[in-house]
């Protein structure tokens, strides 16, 4: 493919924008960006062209017009259109674009994404436990993305202590599995805790701890001290797929049948 060539975007092209998309932090990225300069290779297109697309795409994305940034009004008529095909199922819609950016590279989806397959069953077994980690590894790029890579209640930015943590369980919420909006940002301790129901984030964004964890740092006076002062702030929100209200809202109602 030549990527100076100009023109209209295949159905498929716009697919990967739109997944290029999701991985990426929006606001800080620039057409000179490594990984717009990898994926631009391997879709076949411009750097300038992706991130072009990219911004077009940014018009949908109800977080980024909350922020006041519009992005690009001009795009094609096809756009719509593929982004509504994301939203609708994010599972089918990603793993379908993570299959076309691997084959662009003639490589097989295992080794586009460095998965081992060591101790992995051949078959059947073997192409669901591979499509689960896929999935898993988007996710994880896609929440860290949105979040810029900072918990989003300690504010930490090491990418080693960070987790992409589910608001609606992987298991019970087979829809919005790969759903950026049904994600949290949050480190490792934080991730636990949620999981556990110690804590909950309210459908205002609100930070909710137990009495049960604040009580556990009772021989820590600086770090209960710490857990009192956050408890009902605001999380720092994502700069794109704000968290989801009902997702939100369902998961808060379990956490405080836990707790009575």
């Amino acid at each position: 493919m030549n990527p100076s060539r100009n023109p209209n975007w295949s159905i498929d092209e716009l697919k990967m924008a739109v997944n290029v998309y999701c991985k990426i932090p929006f606001i800080h990225t620039r057409k000179t960006d490594p990984e717009i300069i990898r994926y631009a290779k391997i879709i076949g297109r411009s750097p300038g062209a992706l991130y072009t697309k990219i911004c077009n795409f940014g018009r949908f994305d109800n977080n980024l017009q909350n922020l006041g940034i519009k992005g690009l009004t001009h795009g094609s008529n096809l756009e719509p259109e593929v982004w509504n095909m994301f939203i609708s199922d994010p599972e089918k819609f990603i793993y379908e674009t993570e299959i076309m950016l691997a084959e662009r590279t003639n490589e097989d989806l295992v080794g586009f994404f460095n998965h081992s397959t060591n101790n992995i069953p051949q078959g059947e077994t073997k192409d669901v436990l591979v499509k689960q980690r896929i999935g898993e590894n988007f996710f994880r790029k896609a929440v860290l993305a949105s979040y810029n890579s900072k918990c989003c209640i300690s504010g930490c930015s090491n990418t080693n202590l960070l987790e992409a943590c589910h608001i609606s369980e992987w298991a019970n919420d087979k829809i919005n599995r790969l759903n950026p909006s049904n994600g949290l940002c949050m480190n490792v301790m934080f991730h636990k805790a949620y999981d556990k129901m110690l804590m909950s984030i309210t459908p205002d964004y609100k930070i909710c701890y137990s009495e049960k964890l604040i009580e556990s740092f009772n021989e820590n006076s600086q770090l209960q001290a710490f857990f009192v002062e956050t408890n009902y702030n605001t999380i720092t929100l994502p700069s794109k797929f704000l968290p989801d209200k009902d997702c939100l809202a369902y998961r808060h109602e379990q956490y405080k049948k836990v707790q009575n």
